[in-house]
């Protein structure tokens, strides 16, 4: 994208295959680390000092290969996509070295010391982890929306204003929403408070951007009708505004008190992670790689749709019964009977909830189908391949079929 969006070549040369080729080695430093119990044994079981300090160094280099293109662009324009993904890769640097502070016990073993202890970790764990969700799983991704939208609707971004607004809002704002994730914790309790404020303010520049991403179809409805790929980003679209509705929701201490802790959460983290993340990256997909190895069209649109459908249905099925299965945990963990004493054990509360991990098992069957349709379909492509297939209902060339059919029957 950057290279589209900026009219030059990549930075640096061969820069860009040390990245890729970096970040490939990290996952497989980190991976067997889990396997082999090396971590740093806290909330998010980071590899150990290493693999950290590998990191950093793919991810600056990353930083310089991003900048580099867009010091030598030829575009005098700085596209918004650019502005996320700089955001993005700035503001994950940081939270990465901070959070990761820690001390070897020798530089010839894997155990090291974190800097940070007690509820000061807890905080500084939440302010990455929160914002590893907003500005990789967010920012990143909406760099993506920004640019594949507008390309795959032949359209232009509804409002190039109000992304500039969605941009500097959503990169002030979520970085002190951290702390709703530790309500009725050690955490001082004006910090909580602090973290639920700016999480409510968040909704609106993050429906800022929803609002964009769907009216950049304005004159380009149509193509629902006709085309998976622009479905697909649409439901995506939807997928974030929802979420992005829910979060803030969820971070009022009063709605907390019911719904941490519980499955309600894993509902809200799926719908982004595979409703919004999830299904933009399937469009971006669909959309490069005929592009990439210069095919005429994808293997199969009808593909396509089923993956859309799968994907979709997958999901809300995911999401639903996660937060029936939710409320149901929370209402069960707080009941008392007259002498204040638990009603329900935590085994009869997990019991309780073996129908909605059988929905919750088949919901992420039928989105994991769809994505093996998907990369039989990619595949296909990139080998050349075309499937002969009827004209899509509504779409221009279906309804020359009809009109020709009509004239021969006449």
């Amino acid at each position: 994208m950057v290279q589209r969006t900026c009219r030059a070549r990549l930075f640096g040369g061969n820069l860009a295959w040390f990245v890729f080729w970096g970040y490939q080695l990290f996952i497989v430093m980190a991976a067997t680390g889990y396997l082999l119990g090396i971590t740093e044994s806290r909330e998010y079981a980071e590899p150990e000092w290493y693999v950290d300090i590998w990191l950093t160094i793919v991810w600056v280099a990353y930083l310089v290969l991003f900048l580099g293109t867009i010091l030598k662009r030829k575009e005098p324009h700085i596209y918004v996509a650019n502005w996320f993904y700089l955001s993005f890769i700035i503001t994950i640097a940081m939270l990465h070295v901070v959070n990761n502070l820690s001390m070897p016990v020798s530089f010839l073993g894997s155990k090291s010391y974190s800097a940070f202890s007690g509820v000061q970790d807890a905080l500084t764990q939440w302010w990455y982890g929160h914002n590893a969700v907003g500005f990789f799983l967010t920012a990143g991704f909406l760099g993506m929306m920004y640019y594949f939208v507008p390309k795959q609707a032949n359209r232009p971004v509804y409002s190039y204003r109000l992304s500039i607004i969605h941009f500097w809002a959503l990169i002030f704002l979520y970085i002190w929403a951290g702390p709703h994730h530790l309500h009725y914790t050690a955490l001082p309790d004006w910090a909580q408070t602090l973290g639920m404020v700016f999480s409510i303010m968040l909704w609106m520049p993050s429906w800022g951007g929803m609002i964009n991403g769907l009216m950049t179809l304005s004159g380009a409805w149509d193509k629902l009708r006709t085309d998976p790929i622009i479905r697909m980003m649409v439901a995506a679209v939807a997928f974030y505004g929802m979420s992005t509705f829910e979060g803030p929701m969820m971070s009022i201490k009063t709605v907390n008190s019911l719904s941490h802790y519980t499955d309600w959460t894993i509902g809200h983290v799926h719908s982004g992670a595979l409703g919004w993340v999830g299904m933009i990256s399937f469009g971006a997909i669909y959309y490069m790689v005929p592009k990439l190895w210069n095919r005429e069209r994808l293997y199969s649109l009808r593909l396509v749709t089923w993956h859309f459908w799968l994907a979709t249905l997958g999901i809300v099925v995911y999401a639903a019964v996660m937060w029936v299965s939710g409320i149901m945990q929370g209402l069960m963990w707080r009941e008392y009977d007259e002498q204040g004493f638990l009603v329900y054990s935590f085994a009869e509360t997990v019991a309780a909830m073996h129908p909605y991990y059988v929905m919750r098992a088949a919901g992420g069957a039928m989105y994991l189908s769809g994505a093996l349709i998907m990369a039989w379909n990619i595949t296909m492509t990139i080998f050349g391949y075309q499937r002969e297939e009827d004209p899509m209902p509504g779409s221009i060339a279906a309804l020359q079929t009809a009109r020709s059919g009509a004239r021969k029957w006449a």
